[in-house]
């Protein structure tokens, strides 16, 4: 079979898109998906936890997403499509891989967004503590299935101001920490300055009196869900005017965006109170504020996570559209995920996860305990994601470096050790989430990471199996027998598979 053929084939699943996503879109697409409720809520329980040397951990989990970016750029200047991490997969693994990838994604995203739901309601009742969090989750939910189903341009224009919300925060916060801390002023009674971050209790690297060395290395499991997102650029890359230009441009960015913006960060509220001053559930730039007198500040801080949770919520039902197309174009996926509109928008998907959304928001207000176990396992999700990327981009390049491929045009430093390093410290990361997890109650039902690890990563694998099982005659039918991937180590697979059904209206 020829390369052209291959080609026409992989690339049957975007018949329908439109490519209406301009540079601005991208850009703050890169900037948002960096930014969210990991740094503006979720880094007050590791500040707390850890010491200033989470300083060291967001820094070094830093490196490891922009050689994640790196390989994931390569990629999609390799060839740009919606079905992402599912279509690459697919092109280098085979259909098994591509459906394990797929409903892995679709998994985490799910999971992500009911909790997220959830958290807007109670974001809200910092004003209106009378409303009703399910009518919260409701109009929440319509607003972001709306701007979805309007096109891919909506998406991206509610995510481009929503970017602009979170880096004017962001901003706005390292101009006042810069001044405090430069000037050496009092916040809450306490002096600000950079001498902080060895006077703090414990000192830089805390050890003693309930911390543990280890403890900035364990919480780098955090980080990473922290930086989850980021990979969104590689989604919305079919959906781009010009992905040959804009996606160099902003995945190089993200490594400087992460130092400005998280590292910074943290940085800045490390010098400016003792870190056992920060308590989880409670924003640490919302505490700084409070301290300094400037509640008006934490108001806005609260508006912005709002805004956070609501940007999370639209990209899970971007992205979880567009990935459940592609399995559906594969026959692992219900039929009605085919289904798109006059615009360019798989309508179906959109709908099918907002439903779950739904359900899991009214099963999350009955039983949050049970829950908890859930989201933990969204996270497995995450660790999954990456290591696709990673594992997809080494033998992209093995293919490129043998002639088979030709090369593409934003290569990914450091062939193959970057993407070794990554996949060997997603690896670190299930091991320190199973020992933390272990460490974090003394009852075993309530170590929730552990339980997600040794249980629910065999009990994941089992139902992807079983899914795969119950699949697989369609998808045989659909391929013709060809489930491997497309490439061999000497060239094209000799593939009988018919061409994919075009999208329906």
């Amino acid at each position: 079979m020829s390369e052209a053929s291959h080609a026409s084939s992989l690339n049957a699943e975007q018949v329908g898109y439109k490519q209406s996503l301009g540079r601005r879109h991208v850009q703050m697409i890169a900037i948002g998906g960096a930014i969210g409720t990991g740094l503006f809520l979720g880094s007050a329980s590791r500040l707390n936890s850890t010491g200033p040397a989470l300083l060291f951990s967001y820094a070094f989990v830093g490196v490891i997403a922009y050689f994640l970016m790196r390989s994931l750029g390569e990629l999609v200047l390799h060839r740009a499509t919606s079905g992402a991490f599912v279509s690459y997969m697919r092109e280098f693994y085979g259909e098994k891989w591509a459906f394990v990838t797929g409903w892995m994604y679709w998994l985490n995203w799910a999971l992500t967004g009911i909790a997220e739901l959830s958290a807007v309601g109670l974001y809200i009742q910092h004003w209106w503590p009378q409303m009703p969090t399910w009518l919260t989750v409701l109009i929440a939910l319509a607003v972001v299935l709306a701007i979805n189903l309007l096109s891919a341009r909506a998406f991206g224009e509610f995510e481009f101001w929503a970017s602009v919300a979170k880096v004017a925060a962001i901003i706005l916060f390292l101009c006042v920490g810069i001044v405090v801390v430069v000037m050496r002023m009092d916040v809450g009674g306490h002096q600000a300055g950079f001498h902080n971050l060895w006077s703090n209790p414990g000192g830089f690297w805390p050890s003693g009196d309930g911390f543990h060395w280890y403890g900035p290395i364990m919480v780098m499991s955090g980080v990473v869900f922290a930086y989850s997102a980021i990979e969104m650029v590689g989604v919305a890359a079919g959906e781009m005017e010009d992905a040959e230009h804009e996606v160099p441009k902003a995945v190089n960015a993200v490594i400087f965006r992460i130092a400005v913006f998280y590292c910074g960060s943290i940085l800045l509220l490390v010098s400016m109170l003792p870190t056992s001053e920060f308590k989880g559930g409670t924003s640490p730039f919302v505490t700084v504020f409070g301290r300094m007198g400037m509640d008006w500040m934490g108001n806005i801080i609260q508006a912005v996570l709002i805004v956070a949770a609501m940007s999370s919520l639209n990209s899970g039902l971007y992205s979880t559209g567009r990935i459940l197309r592609s399995l559906g174009m594969a026959k692992q996926a219900p039929g009605f995920t085919l289904k798109m509109s006059s615009s360019g928008v798989p309508w179906a998907g959109i709908v099918m996860t907002s439903v779950v959304y739904v359900f899991g928001s009214v099963l999350n207000a009955l039983r949050p305990d049970a829950f908890e176990i859930a989201l933990e396992a969204a996270a497995i999700g995450v660790l999954f994601t990456w290591g696709t990327i990673f594992a997809c981009q080494l033998r992209l390049r093995k293919l490129v470096n043998r002639g088979i491929i030709p090369a593409s045009p934003f290569q990914a430093p450091g062939y193959p050790w970057t993407s070794y390093l990554g996949l060997a410290f997603l690896v670190f990361v299930v091991i320190a989430m199973a020992v933390s997890g272990w460490q974090s109650n003394p009852y075993f039902w309530h170590k929730v990471t552990f339980i997600v690890v040794v249980i629910g990563i065999p009990l994941i694998a089992a139902v992807l199996t079983i899914g795969w099982l119950i699949v697989k005659p369609r998808v045989v039918a659909n391929t013709g027998g060809h489930l491997g991937a497309v490439w061999t180590d000497t060239g094209p697979a000799v593939d009988s598979r018919p061409s994919q059904p075009a999208a329906t209206e």
